[in-house]
């Protein structure tokens, strides 16, 4: 009788071990997908709590060649091409500061966007933008906001975007982290 009950006592002592066995892994388990999630969310809010970067900021960071970002620059009217028969749009935009402290010392977005046309040391990026109509917006001294990678021959290769005209929207600039 003895040795059933032993028996049995084993056989409960190794059933509870083997739940905690479970639960200890289940619960690490549960710890490394928290600390993955917040990983990943921490990175997002870092990569994007700001609006768009400015071309300075790409053209000095390589390690963004090939992901996709998003940039502004301001529009230089005598580069602008446009090929009607394949749709795509070429043009280059100079360096205009992303930061809102910075445009409103240039006196606003319209006179930022002037200066950095005119400016011959600004730095300069070629925006290829394929499969879009001619937008009635781009012309010399709008803001381009464009999302898309910059190639490793240093064009800018944009997926999308968007035109500010400076006449139209003078005091209008997108708040953004600094």
């Amino acid at each position: 009788m003895t040795q059933g009950l032993s028996w049995e006592k084993a056989r409960a002592a190794e059933k509870l071990q083997r739940g905690v066995s479970v639960r200890a892994r289940l619960a690490a388990l549960g710890v490394l997908v928290m600390g993955a999630m917040i990983t990943m969310l921490l990175g997002a809010t870092v990569t994007t709590g700001r609006f768009f970067i400015s071309v300075n900021d790409v053209l000095s960071r390589p390690e963004l060649v090939g992901r996709t970002v998003r940039i502004t620059g301001a529009v230089i009217g005598d580069t602008i091409r446009f090929d009607p028969d394949t749709q795509t749009i070429s043009f280059t935009v100079a360096h205009i500061t992303d930061k809102l402290s910075e445009l409103e010392a240039l006196g606003g977005l319209a006179r930022a966007l002037h200066l950095a046309v005119n400016d011959p040391t600004a730095n300069r990026l070629q925006i290829v933008v394929r499969n879009q109509p001619m937008p009635d917006l781009l012309q010399d001294e709008a803001q381009a906001i464009m999302t898309g990678r910059l190639g490793s021959d240093g064009v800018f290769y944009a997926d999308e975007l968007q035109l500010k005209c400076p006449s139209k929207y003078e005091s209008a600039v997108p708040a953004q982290a600094e």
